[in-house]
């Protein structure tokens, strides 16, 4: 074995998601052949990729099969960047995700915090944004009741769960509302994106308000963004909803990452679904807009548990079915963001 040989064999493992070869990807790294054990490492675009033990597979039968007798292989990540210009941002941040609907009640920012939970206990480093500013409640999902101790004229987000967090709610006494119009909506967002000490992220992620109106206008001027997760129930009025969201954001040209239906069903204790909001609308929504789905929810007391005890339910019960639904859901971003990243220039964010 040498190692022209280990790379040659290597060239034939495609990587499933981006369909070109290991080695092209530049993803096989330190190969260190001796006599005929090989070691290696796969840089992998993103440390919650989804087809990871897929990739390790088939990359040890290759080498094997090339005459290798003992194949070490180290999994690694590094996420690429998507190439937007964030200059409002003073750190690097890689990615920036966010996860709108057209209504409340949805369930959206469930999915925001479970999705940068599990991101984040992939390996990832998470930010959370909460641009929710009338209705911020992510310090109680998370976890994280106050921020940290600011750093000159900067703010420190909190931390929970491996997730650095800013919310309006740090901001304003409890219970207190914001009654505020466009300019200050406006002004408050570039806030927490410009004078926050958010270090370097490979993903933040953005938990929008419900609607169409000001706070995603504000955040796609302010912060190009990698791609928009849209969030539905199954039922009609909910698609419909959801289909304007979905519909803005190809008006402002932010992509589309897919589209993830919450509440699909309940479980019965002999083991079957009861279907509460319907079937299938947001798979059926995901089709007719030629987006991916990137999967289903269904109801799970502990999911609501979770969200009110600060312990979301991809660390409370990531074995339950909800819980594997969240995480396999934010594996399907991370696996779009870095497929868009690596094979599509970054468009421009037209305001209409």
């Amino acid at each position: 074995m040498n190692k022209d040989l280990v790379l040659k064999a290597l060239g034939t493992v495609q990587e499933p998601d981006l369909h070109q070869d290991l080695v092209s990807l530049g993803m096989i790294r330190d190969v260190v052949v001796t006599g005929s054990d090989v070691a290696f490492t796969i840089m992998l675009t993103t440390p919650a990729c989804p087809l990871k033990h897929k990739i390790e597979k088939d990359a040890r039968d290759a080498v094997v099969g090339a005459g290798a007798a003992k194949v070490e292989i180290k999994l690694d990540s590094d996420v690429p960047n998507d190439g937007k210009l964030r200059g409002l941002v003073s750190a690097t941040v890689k990615n920036a995700i966010a996860v709108a609907s057209g209504k409340g009640g949805v369930g959206k920012s469930t999915v925001s915090v479970n999705l940068a939970v599990s991101l984040a206990k992939s390996g990832a480093r998470v930010g959370l944004l909460d641009a929710d500013i009338y209705g911020p409640n992510l310090p109680t999902m998370l976890g994280a009741p106050t921020m940290g101790q600011p750093i000159g004229d900067k703010l420190v987000p909190a931390q929970a769960h491996g997730v650095k967090m800013m919310s309006m709610g740090y901001l304003v006494e409890p219970g207190r509302p914001l009654i505020w119009r466009g300019p200050m909506l406006n002004s408050a967002i570039r806030q927490f994106i410009t004078d926050v000490e958010w270090g370097e992220l490979d993903y933040l992620i953005v938990d929008l308000p419900p609607g169409t109106g000001d706070a995603p206008l504000s955040l796609a001027q302010a912060l190009p963004l990698s791609g928009v997760v849209i969030v539905t129930l199954p039922q009609t009025v909910s698609i419909e909803d959801a289909s304007r969201g979905l519909e803005m954001f190809n008006t402002l040209k932010v992509p589309i990452l897919g589209v993830v239906e919450n509440m699909s069903y309940l479980t019965l204790p002999d083991g079957s679904k009861m279907d509460v909001f319907g079937n299938g609308g947001g798979k059926q929504m995901a089709a007719h807009y030629n987006v991916p789905f990137l999967g289903d929810v269904p109801m799970n007391p502990a999911v609501r548990v979770g969200g009110d005890s600060g312990k979301p339910i991809v660390i409370s019960q990531p074995e339950s079915d909800s819980g594997m639904a969240l995480l396999n859901i934010a594996q399907q971003v991370a696996a779009q963001v870095s497929i868009r990243a690596l094979t599509e220039s970054a468009p421009s964010i037209e305001i209409v």
